[in-house]
């Protein structure tokens, strides 16, 4: 998929422009030895491209059958507004409805107002039967 000398990769970011994304778009950063760590690990992802330099990027994580989570939606910041987001959420749905088992739960942490992203792709609340909730190791 390209416009605008924009396209979609379809390969897990590398890891100076997985960190550099998350700490640019404004997502918690992670260690180098976390991501060294979690990377390799990766379902499906996506890298959105302009030349030679990664400007966004997604990924799908999960167990491989049963889970999945929808993670790492990030965009540099000046390239964001361009509906590019959408072009990222387009490929891993894709590839969810593909490849993914019938019975699979995907699910993600949506930052307001991005839930009103994830909404156009079949994503919805699950309040009040369920909670989304987190830990963070300190």
């Amino acid at each position: 998929m390209t416009t605008d000398d924009y396209r979609i990769e379809a390969r897990t970011p590398h890891i100076e422009d997985y960190m550099r994304l998350r700490l640019v778009s404004g997502l918690t950063p992670f260690s180098r030895e976390a991501a060294e760590k979690g990377l390799p690990n990766t379902i499906f992802a996506v890298c959105l491209m302009r030349g030679d330099e990664t400007v966004g990027m997604g990924r799908l994580i999960g167990d491989g059958g049963c889970f999945f989570q929808v993670t790492d939606i990030a965009i540099q910041p000046e390239h964001q507004g361009r509906g590019l987001a959408k072009w990222i959420m387009r490929a891993l749905s894709d590839y969810i409805e593909t490849q993914l088992p019938a019975t699979a739960y995907v699910s993600l942490i949506a930052d307001v107002p991005a839930n009103r992203l994830y909404g156009q792709f079949g994503f919805a609340e699950t309040a009040p039967r369920s909670v989304g909730m987190s830990r963070v190791k300190r």
